[in-house]
């Protein structure tokens, strides 16, 4: 007598997880200790050019008093989120801010709290997951411009709508270009759209003390609606948005992720304003001289190199090259890891470098001594 086999309600995902596999889009965690400019896994020291911290601000001391408490609505609301908004809000010299958990949540609450059904959304289409989610769930109607195609957004802005938004990133995450904000901030006064930033990439990192890419382009002030992270440039956590007082105060009355999670870890909070209140301004220095040097270095091996940020792109082509350039990479004491579909278009895979000023003048010249080995590998 055959044993009877009783399959899994859940057995189901297994053929979708086999096909991700197939087509080489199967992501696994990989378990490390990051350290500065480098990274330990499996007890092997790599220069990590994946991180974040572009800064590299000096580890500030983090006193833990209360861990949790509640939704900021309830009894989070720590004044400490005052004294950081107030800081904010004078960063981007605007009326008022408001902190989310992370920078995902802040796209998420914002957009879907002020855009609704009858309005008109034009957005990138290389912005973030978290902006094309947001525009989904706020019932407006979207409407896709190609990359930086001001062509095209001024074609596609002409549908009729009560209100219209433009979104873009500030610098790319993906490719580490700019967004056209000079040009797009012209059709926005032409149109009288208003116009949404999301500046993850580009906020303390670039522009004058480090506000970021609208003022590095010098439109700033023709700006409406910030979206940013505390998480990347500033190297702590949590995500925030700044606009005038109307639109904060719909975020506090409308946005589903703020109204419904436990806010920050004051903390956290404190550990923010300590590390805007730091010597940045040095940072700025090292990172840029360190995206100089890195760049330059790369161009002369033969790697094209469009970028001009900290984020720099080395286009490869097929998903499976890129895994195995990846693990080239790895073997070789360099931490880059590839980036595949669905983050970028199907045969877009790449290796995003994260160029941070935690990198020492060695750490750059042993990257690119097994980038130029690399090079005659793979291209």
């Amino acid at each position: 007598m055959k044993k009877l086999v009783l399959k899994h309600k859940l057995n189901f995902i297994d053929k979708e997880l086999s096909k991700i596999k197939n087509d080489n889009l199967h992501r696994k965690l990989q378990y490390g200790k990051a350290q500065g400019a480098h990274i330990t896994i499996k007890k092997k020291e790599l220069i990590n050019l994946c991180s974040n911290d572009y800064l590299g601000i000096p580890i500030t001391k983090i006193q833990t008093d209360q861990l949790q408490s509640s939704s900021r609505l309830v009894s989070g609301n720590d004044e400490s989120y005052k004294k950081l908004e107030t800081i904010l809000s004078k960063h981007k010299s605007q009326q008022n801010s408001l902190i989310f958990p992370t920078g995902y949540m802040a796209n998420l609450g914002s957009i879907s709290a002020i855009a609704k059904k009858g309005d008109l959304i034009l957005s990138d289409e290389l912005n973030h997951a978290s902006i094309i989610e947001s525009c989904k769930l706020s019932g407006a109607k979207i409407s896709i411009y190609k990359h930086n195609d001001m062509k095209d957004l001024s074609k596609k802005i002409k549908t009729d709508a009560k209100n219209k938004f433009i979104i873009t990133e500030g610098i790319f995450s993906m490719d580490g270009d700019m967004s056209s904000l000079k040009e797009i901030t012209e059709i926005a006064q032409k149109t009288n759209a208003i116009t949404i930033v999301d500046d993850a990439h580009g906020d303390f990192v670039v522009g004058s003390d480090g506000k970021g890419t609208p003022n590095h382009l010098k439109v700033a002030k023709k700006i409406d609606l910030y979206i940013s992270s505390l998480s990347k440039g500033l190297g702590s956590f949590g995500g925030y948005v700044s606009s005038q007082n109307n639109v904060i105060d719909m975020c506090i009355n409308k946005s589903k992720s703020f109204i419904y999670t436990s806010a920050l870890p004051s903390f956290l909070v404190e550990h923010s304003i300590k590390r805007i209140q730091s010597n940045r301004e040095l940072q700025q220095k090292k990172l840029h001289n360190n995206v100089d040097k890195l760049s330059k270095g790369l161009k002369s091996i033969g790697y094209e190199i469009n970028s001009k940020s900290q984020i720099i792109p080395i286009i490869v082509g097929k998903e499976k090259t890129a895994m195995e350039f990846g693990n080239y990479l790895l073997k070789n004491g360099i931490f880059a890891q590839p980036i595949r579909y669905p983050t970028v278009a199907k045969n877009q895979a790449r290796l995003r470098i994260s160029v941070t000023a935690w990198l020492k003048q060695s750490d750059i010249e042993e990257s690119l001594r097994v980038f130029e080995k690399g090079f005659k590998k793979f291209f």
